[in-house]
């Protein structure tokens, strides 16, 4: 395959990229075509690398409305909603609801995902149904699963000797969720024992922290301290940190420094966070989510995340990355140009280097996985919800859709309408 003229998320224009053997084999512009390639002309829309998304879950998509609706929704509710939801699974329904939502992903350019999925279930059927799905999308999607303790890992029981035959089934990462437990004592020790236990395994780390509207809720903080002693630097994520957005400036401009130090990495959750958080506010109402733009100063890989699409937790959502996006930036107040591309980061090439993704990105010797989008540049995608023209992956063509555009029936006006930019 050789895609001519395309638009980089870096700005290049004109830019040819070959592919060979399901990686890119060079770049650059007028490359010379090999006899017999198939050739697509770009026309200078933007092709970026495929998106990722940072935080899911998986095992509980698709599910909302059983076996009832989050009333209140609060975060509290959500978890006892799925409290009641789970002896009602079955590992074919899991199954069937989580490829669905693989294929909304694949045909919206989302080809990596990283989902929690619950292991206080003795059972173990979700995890075991994620990792039946994951072996059947692996040639279109990387699926990273996280073990993640819902009900706390101190605070259930079989928690934490779930969470281990959970890890030596396969699932890739550590999870945890400190602020769930009954104490903040119990909260530390927690993150205290997942990080050695990751240590020991040699296995990432991806705790929901402090998914809270209580400033006093700190977790993060010692997440940070066990990822130094523990020389987990660069492996570790605390995801949420909706926390940090009801501290004082004077703790957080202490705190963010010890997370820099540690080399954290942080995913925000821009639907959920602002639909969750700040239930228990009258007005002025809090937005709940975490300090973006200060994290990213302060050069902390940052990511958004996706979370829920129509659980007990989110009753929207289509797996559409730019969406996520847009909340980000509005949410933020991320309105500079520099800005709006570093949220266009955040659900590309952030969070494919929170995951560790091999081959990830648009350069010679990487996979052959991007996304063809109905955008001139990074900003006009995440305006437009760009159209997903062309999804490829190791050099193949697996989703397309036509352009948007309107036909229009106006006395003295143009008969079609597109919606970028006119140049």
């Amino acid at each position: 395959m050789l895609i001519r003229h395309a638009t980089l998320p870096d700005g290049r224009t004109g830019i040819d990229v070959l592919v060979q053997g399901g990686r890119i084999a060079a770049l650059g512009p007028n490359l010379p075509a090999p006899a017999g390639i198939e050739t697509i002309d770009a026309a200078g829309q933007l092709l970026s690398p495929p998106f990722v998304d940072a935080h899911f879950h998986m095992d509980a998509t698709l599910s909302y409305g059983l076996p009832r609706v989050n009333a209140s929704g609060t975060l509290l509710e959500g978890i006892a909603l799925w409290g009641e939801l789970k002896p009602q699974l079955t590992q074919d329904a899991l199954v069937e609801r989580a490829l669905q939502y693989c294929d909304w992903a694949v045909a919206r350019g989302l080809l990596a995902i990283r989902s929690h999925v619950d292991v206080c279930d003795d059972r173990l059927l979700a995890v075991e149904a994620l990792l039946h799905v994951r072996e059947k999308v692996k040639d279109y999607l990387d699926l990273q699963l996280v073990a993640f303790p819902q009900d706390g890992v101190l605070r259930s029981p079989t928690a934490l000797a779930n969470l281990k035959r959970a890890l030596d089934l396969g699932v890739d990462v550590v999870g945890g969720i400190p602020h769930f437990e009954r104490t903040m004592a119990d909260g530390a020790e927690s993150v205290r024992i997942l990080c050695e236990l990751a240590a020991g395994r040699g296995l990432r780390v991806d705790m929901h922290c402090d998914e809270s509207d209580d400033p006093l809720s700190r977790h993060v903080e010692t997440l940070a301290f066990h990822t130094q002693r523990l020389g987990l630097q660069g492996r570790v994520t605390g995801s949420h940190l909706t926390s940090m957005h009801s501290m004082d400036n004077y703790y957080v401009s202490k705190l963010i420094p010890l997370l820099a130090e540690a080399r954290l990495h942080a995913v925000a959750n821009p639907l959920i966070n602002i639909t969750l958080q700040g239930r228990h506010d009258s007005y002025p109402k809090r937005r709940g989510m975490t300090r973006v733009p200060e994290l990213m100063a302060a050069g902390i890989e940052v990511a958004f995340g996706h979370d829920c699409v129509m659980d007990p937790w989110y009753s929207l959502g289509g797996g559409d990355m730019l969406e996520v996006a847009a909340m980000g930036l509005h949410v933020a107040q991320m309105t500079s140009q520099a800005q709006m591309r570093a949220c266009f980061d955040a659900v590309t090439v952030n969070p494919a280097r929170i995951l560790g993704l091999a081959g990830y990105g648009l350069e010679p010797g990487a996979n052959a996985d991007f996304v063809l989008l109905q955008a001139g540049d990074p900003v006009e995608a995440i305006r437009l919800r760009a159209t997903r023209l062309l999804v490829v992956r190791r050099g193949r063509v697996i989703a397309r859709a036509p352009a948007a555009a309107a036909t229009l029936a106006l006395p003295g006006r143009p008969a079609r309408v597109d919606w970028r930019l006119q140049r």
